[in-house]
């Protein structure tokens, strides 16, 4: 990483109090060195846990692996303060991994508002994760909040089911001064549109003193709305699964005055402090462990605070340049030029490729020409309702001729 202490972000940010940021040019220097493109394939780096619930007899047993999977989805938002790169519009980024048994296409099918479409397909049939999102980022002063509009699908071909849910909010804190800490919050609801199952998932904000930092909470309950599961732990950390009736004993037994005399609390903080992280999750008799969160690399910490998936994202092997889609995210020069440290060029390369799509803009428009995505289409999610963006097919037959020239 550069150092950023000698950029004022406040600069920027002043005149945006309040506004939607996507439409803000900012210095490539707030950024890392990945397009949004290759941060929301980071989706995938517990995908052992989609293979786990396929391989399962019971849906309940299903349900609670999909909601681990659906907060490591977001787990490795943790720490990472860097902004990735707008993908411009018609970018692609795609990911084998035969390893871990899929293959991944996404495409920047839209540019004002912001919509990143993406499809993920198990290399043996057995299963679909795919969706759009539409981020929605506010300055509110001292933080920026992110709302990751749009739908996740997650279809289990062997089992014809079908799992819906959408991500929580993100919030980093302390743009202005301070260290810049993250929190998510907001509930998430899964549901299984095949049997009726229901998953609630609620990531807590801090809360006074940081006690309630980073964890989640939650419940699946079956379509008699009968609970079956309590889910708890910290997206951060690790997730766990345990019967009601032994939560609801350990929840009055921690209500005893005497044992609550033993809790720590971090006090003093000021308003937008990051609370000390309390002690790692406390585990209640009788849970099963869903998930739990990868070790990050010893120097995360001075690259970005990537984790071991998100490093290899970027990389362009030997040979992978002739198979590539000329758009892929690998090919583009601002961030490949950031990645090796070459700030300056990487800033002049963001405002080329920047002026260049808006240059394409204005001569559509003038010929009244409208945009075509190339892997993606609009329809309507029959499980939801809701418009969204569906893969075509075609992308990994590696017939690239009539895609755009867009770096």
């Amino acid at each position: 990483m550069i150092s950023r202490s000698n950029f004022s972000i406040w600069s920027i940010l002043k005149k945006c109090i309040g506004m939607e940021l996507s439409k803000i040019a900012m210095p490539v220097e707030f950024n890392e060195p990945l397009s949004f493109l290759q941060r929301i394939s980071e989706y995938m780096e517990h995908t052992h846990l989609i293979h786990k619930a396929c391989s399962l007899s019971d849906s309940v047993d299903r349900m609670q692996v999909v909601a681990a999977f659906a907060v490591s989805a977001v787990a490795s938002q943790w720490e990472r303060t860097g902004k990735p790169f707008n993908p411009l519009l018609g970018e692609t980024y795609e990911l084998i991994r035969e390893d871990e048994g899929y293959r991944w296409i996404s495409e920047q099918v839209s540019h004002h508002p912001p919509v990143s479409a993406f499809h993920a397909q198990s290399l043996k049939q057995e299963f679909e994760f795919h969706g759009s999102i539409y981020p929605k980022l506010k300055f509110w002063g001292k933080s920026v909040e992110a709302e990751p509009k749009g739908t996740m699908v997650l279809d289990l071909l062997k089992h014809k089911e079908v799992y819906t849910w959408t991500n929580p909010m993100c919030c980093v804190h302390n743009i202005i001064l301070g260290k810049l800490w993250i929190e998510q919050y907001g509930s998430v609801e899964i549901i299984n549109h095949s049997t009726g199952d229901k998953c609630v998932l609620n990531f807590k904000p801090c809360g006074m003193f940081g006690k309630d930092l980073h964890k989640v909470e939650g419940y699946i309950q079956d379509k008699s709305k009968k609970k079956r599961r309590v889910i708890y732990g910290k997206w951060t950390e690790c997730i766990y699964s345990v019967d009601p009736k032994s939560y609801d004993a350990y929840k009055r037994a921690a209500g005893d005055p005497k044992r609550l005399k033993q809790e720590n609390s971090c006090e003093g903080e000021e308003a937008d402090e990051m609370p000390d992280v309390q002690e790692t999750v406390t585990v209640i008799p009788g849970s099963a462990l869903l998930w739990r969160i990868t070790p990050r690399p010893a120097h995360s910490a001075q690259i970005y605070n990537f984790t071991s998936f998100a490093v290899t994202l970027n990389e362009l092997e030997p040979g992978m340049e002739k198979l590539l889609a000329p758009t892929d995210c690998r090919l583009r020069p601002d961030i490949r030029a950031m990645e090796n440290g070459d700030m300056e060029l990487a800033s002049a390369e963001k405002e080329r490729l920047e002026e260049k799509q808006r240059a394409a803009r204005r001569e559509r428009s003038e010929e009244e020409e409208t945009w075509s995505t190339r892997w993606f289409q609009l329809g309507v999610n029959p499980h939801t309702g809701a418009e969204d963006w569906f893969y075509t097919g075609g992308y990994f037959d590696r017939n690239y001729s009539d895609c755009p020239n867009i770096y």
